[in-house]
């Protein structure tokens, strides 16, 4: 296994650890669960730098990377909703675009064609998880910043839809309707 692939797997060892320290009951379990989430989002750079630079992309960690990527920010998402800071709209909006790119991916590789992930696919990805970060940071103010969480929200939805759309219309030839 090489280097990128580890880091991918260290990130995917990292959510039980952060969802463990999120539900813990200590005066900084917050801010050790958004240490953990910290270092899990910089894995995602980290590991695609170095898959690129050092040129060790495999088709394992095609799988995992984005996988990992998405089973961390949907974890977070959901222990935000559990906290009422989250909506669960938000949350479907997140959830059914990464069902509907797959699918789209899905439908290109039986169609020979490989989609790779666009550049508003990575500002999704990073404006989320640093949203995701500014939630964790506010999670001990008093009174709550309502304010933060919902442009957050907003940040995250809106950059999540603009992205799924995206996919959709630069690959609208992978649909064949009638086929």
């Amino acid at each position: 296994m090489n280097t990128a692939n580890k880091l991918t797997m260290l990130r995917v060892v990292l959510i039980p650890v952060y969802l463990v320290l999120w539900h813990l009951d200590f005066s900084w379990n917050n801010y050790a669960a958004l240490a953990v989430f910290v270092v899990a989002s910089l894995t995602d750079l980290l590991d695609g730098y170095i898959a690129r630079h050092y040129n060790q992309v495999t088709d394992f960690g095609k799988f995992m990377d984005p996988l990992a990527d998405k089973v961390l920010v949907l974890t977070a998402m959901a222990c935000f909703c559990s906290m009422g800071r989250f909506p669960d709209w938000a949350l479907a909006i997140v959830i059914a675009r990464e069902f509907a790119v797959s699918g789209l991916r899905l439908v290109a590789v039986d169609n020979g064609r490989v989609i790779a992930a666009g550049w508003s696919g990575k500002v999704k990805t990073a404006s989320t998880m640093v949203c995701l970060c500014v939630m964790h940071v506010t999670v001990a103010f008093q009174p709550p910043m309502e304010v933060v969480d919902w442009v957050c929200v907003i940040i995250i939805a809106v950059t999540t839809l603009y992205s799924g759309v995206e996919y959709f219309a630069k690959n609208k030839d992978v649909l064949n309707w009638n086929k």
